[in-house]
């Protein structure tokens, strides 16, 4: 980001306190920079700016990180404290912060749900959902973050994403993905769909829609009988995406229920929400659903072929699926997404003064625990 662009797009107000503190003099300043939730620290988007305009400008900074990347962050605590010159880091604030904030809840969300579902494997599908393509690059090194933090603790967490150009964050050169709704809808056939890619992508493992026609189970076992091989070699899955507007195939709330009692009876009995309920034995990917095609492909005969979920499955959606021991291979998702966003909202306080402690009255807390508050008068 060039000067130009960087005046014009962050706060007039700051711009205009350059040009002040340029006219009467440079001071050297410490912010604290936090945000007012709780929150997995991502901040390597904010200071690859901070240092990228420092280097670029000639100007010196100091970066005192107190939480690093993948880490858990309290409410209100600074993440980390910036110093420098007033004058250079002044019109620097509005930008940063856009780098910082909706990260760190993105990739608080992505943990959660990676330790919430810990024996599944997630795909992360955000891009359609992005404004643009900086805030497609901020949300899947969200998910990277957040994936990172959960395996630690065991899960298995993202595996890959959906694209090329964020693959990077995944470890990987491209992104992952066989078909979406419109190739089947092309093909005429779920069957001929599958039939379609197989021939052109033949080396490539095969997952399959199965929700188009409603027929889930009976296309995704035709599916499985068309390709014995790839099933038996744990190459093939099933994506179940069916939408809130209708149950899978074969069930409706009287069957859910007795899927769910077949295979996981205490989870019904433990939902405290109608939306949980729903994520277990209403319309679209219930866990009666998962359980269901699992039920159908066991008994058919094809205990290795991989259940493929997605469709809403946000933090709230991935512990219900856990509550019920839903057998889902892997999760594709874009719901790390924050969905209030002003909770993304990150604040930068300026806390000390050419040395000197000083911070606006009530945000004391943010200050070095060396130092002492000493509020500005008004």
């Amino acid at each position: 980001m060039n000067e130009a662009e960087i005046r014009g797009r962050t706060d007039s107000y700051f711009n205009r306190t350059r040009e002040v503190v340029e006219r009467f003099g440079d001071c050297r300043v410490t912010y604290a920079v936090f945000l007012r939730r709780p929150v997995i620290s991502a901040p390597r988007l904010a200071l690859d700016f901070v240092r990228e305009v420092s280097a670029r400008r000639g100007a010196e900074v100091e970066i005192d990180l107190k939480y690093p990347e993948g880490t858990w962050v309290g409410a209100g605590d600074p993440i980390f404290y910036l110093s420098g010159s007033m004058a250079h880091l002044s019109d620097l604030e509005t930008l940063y912060l856009q780098r910082l904030g909706p990260a760190c809840v993105a990739a608080h969300n992505a943990y959660q749900m990676c330790v919430e579902l810990p024996g599944a494997a997630f795909l992360a599908m955000e891009a359609r959902h992005c404004a643009g393509a900086e805030m497609q690059e901020m949300m899947a090194y969200a998910a990277s973050v957040g994936s990172a933090a959960a395996r630690r603790e065991g899960a298995k967490g993202f595996v890959g994403n959906a694209n090329d150009a964020t693959a990077h964050w995944f470890g990987a050169e491209a992104g992952r993905g066989t078909m979406p709704h419109a190739l089947i809808g092309y093909a005429g056939s779920t069957l001929r769909a599958a039939e379609m890619f197989h021939e052109t992508f033949p080396d490539s493992d095969l997952t399959v829609l199965v929700d188009y026609f409603g027929l889930e189970v009976t296309d995704g076992l035709a599916v499985c009988r068309r390709f014995p091989d790839l099933a038996e070699a744990g190459r093939l899955a099933l994506r179940l995406d069916t939408h809130g507007g209708r149950f899978l195939e074969g069930l409706d709330p009287a069957e859910s229920y007795a899927v769910l009692e077949r295979h996981a009876p205490g989870a019904i009995r433990r939902y405290r929400s109608e939306t949980e309920l729903r994520h277990l034995v209403g319309t679209g990917v219930s866990a009666a659903a998962i359980w269901r095609v699992r039920e159908a492909l066991d008994e058919a005969g094809f205990p290795r072929v991989r259940i493929v979920a997605s469709s809403g499955f946000g933090v709230g959606k991935c512990r219900v699926m856990a509550e019920s021991r839903a057998p889902v291979d892997v999760v594709g998702t874009g719901s790390f997404i924050p969905d209030t966003w002003s909770e993304t909202y990150a604040t930068s306080d300026i806390v000390e003064y050419g040395g000197t402690p000083r911070v606006k009255l009530g945000r004391e807390f943010l200050l070095r625990k060396n130092g002492k508050a000493r509020s500005s008068p008004a």
